[in-house]
Formats: C-alpha cells, structure tokens, sequence
C-alpha cells in the first residue's frame, strides 16, 4: 500500500535527485571533457558524435527541468531512453561500475529510477504539475 500522505514527498525526492545527477553529468561533459571532447568519445564508441550535443543540453536542460518539476512525466519518460541507450556502451564489460570502462548496473538503475518518476509523476512543489 502507498502512503498517501508521504507518496508526494517521495516523488519529490526521487524527482530532484535525478535531476542533480543529469545537471552534473550534463555539466561534466560541457564543462570538464568539453564538447569537442565529448564529441570526441561518442565516435570512439560507435555513436555518431553530433549526438552529444543533444545529450549535453537534455542532460543540463532536462535535469532542470526535472529539479524544478516542469514536464516531469514526459523529461522522465525521454530520460528511459538515454539512459537505456547509455547503458548499451557499458553492456559488455558486465556488471560492476568497478570494471574496466564502468559496468551496466548504474545506468541501468538510473533508467530505472526515470521510469519510477515517469510513472508516480511530479511529486510536491512541481512549476508545473503534470496531469495525471
């Protein structure tokens, strides 16, 4: 059962979490390994590098918009998607961050968590909730 009165506040939570961790990643690309740096590592893994551009500004633009509730249910769901086809860069160096190149599992629960974001929706103090 789910608490009804704690339920928002939760959602608010998982919502601002994900959230900070797209604005730093996103940041961390612009910022630390740059754009041409991060164009730069998208083609040495296969993906074409004028992608990272998008991914740059859905990660710094998307996580604000997440941090701030603005189009929580539709940013979340668009964030699955990132994250799962992030993932498939780690796939084959199996489980553990630890690993050699970073493993599966973290992208893999953080796609995750945009699903449970994408499905409770925005949470407690939303700009602008979204409509059920």
């Amino acid at each position: 059962m789910i608490d009804s009165r704690t339920a928002p506040y939760a959602a608010l939570v998982l919502r601002l979490t994900l959230g900070i961790m797209f604005v730093a990643h996103g940041l961390t690309k612009v910022l630390v390994f740059t754009p041409a740096g991060t164009v730069g590592f998208f083609e040495s893994i296969g993906f074409p590098g004028f992608l990272a551009y998008p991914v740059m500004a859905f990660e710094v633009i998307g996580g604000l918009m997440l941090i701030f509730g603005v189009y929580t249910r539709w940013v979340a769901a668009l964030a699955v998607v990132q994250l799962f086809v992030a993932a498939t860069v780690h796939f084959g160096n199996g489980w553990s961050f630890t690993n050699a190149n970073g493993g599966w599992e973290y992208p893999i629960y953080l796609s995750a968590t945009a699903l449970v974001v994408a499905l409770l929706g925005d949470g407690i103090f939303a700009v602008k909730p979204s409509r059920a």
